[in-house]
């Protein structure tokens, strides 16, 4: 059979419980670069299973892990996958875009002058005002409180604890991500994200 007509089949799958698109949907391929580290890891990089057998027809990733679910279609039968590799290695930026949810990121999703993780804003370092930029270096996580607090003013004259926010490389940030690991892991992916689990004897 012609690849393209085995892509054409992916559409048409079926799982063995009836409505594949309906029963799918918590079967999403965790996706690894060609040297089997994640793509990211907050959020993390996960694609639907349709997206997942696709790109194994095309020959774009090679398949790691499977789920025990199955799709059939009319000449095939194929197991999930679960966790599936690139083929092509994707090089990684240097810098991550500077954004307010990376910001949140690299303070660990808590205001950096009392430590709260509630209504979370950011907070110029040294005011606008006083010539202060909107850069990695000078904005800073802050709840609301203590951005009325320090209002214009420079945590030292506000007699607030000084904060010293950087750059962080893209590497940092995804170490800080793998600190809020996702609301759902399937037992697949946990040899593949290195979040601190105890190892069996």
């Amino acid at each position: 059979m012609f690849k393209a007509e085995l892509i054409d089949q992916v559409a048409r799958f079926r799982s063995a419980d009836g409505d594949g698109e309906r029963n799918l949907q918590g079967c999403p391929a965790l996706v690894l670069n060609a040297d089997y580290t994640p793509l990211s890891y907050y959020p993390l990089s996960l694609w639907p299973w349709q997206t997942a057998i696709k790109a194994v027809f095309l020959d774009r990733v090679d398949i790691v892990e499977s789920y025990d679910r199955e799709v059939h279609s009319p000449s095939l039968d194929m197991k999930i996958p679960s966790v599936i590799a690139l083929r092509q290695y994707v090089k990684q930026t240097e810098f991550p875009a500077f954004t307010r949810f990376n910001v949140f990121l690299r303070d660990h999703f808590t205001c950096q002058y009392c430590g709260s993780g509630e209504s979370l804003t950011f907070d110029h370092v040294i005011p606008r005002r006083l010539g202060g930029k909107t850069t990695w270096e000078n904005i800073a996580s802050a709840c609301a409180p203590c951005n009325m607090k320090k209002g214009g003013r420079t945590p030292k004259q506000a007699r607030m604890k000084s904060v010293n926010p950087i750059r962080p490389t893209s590497w940092q940030l995804q170490e800080k991500g793998r600190g809020f690991p996702p609301h759902y892991l399937h037992e697949t992916w946990r040899d593949w994200l290195y979040w601190d689990i105890e190892l069996e004897e």
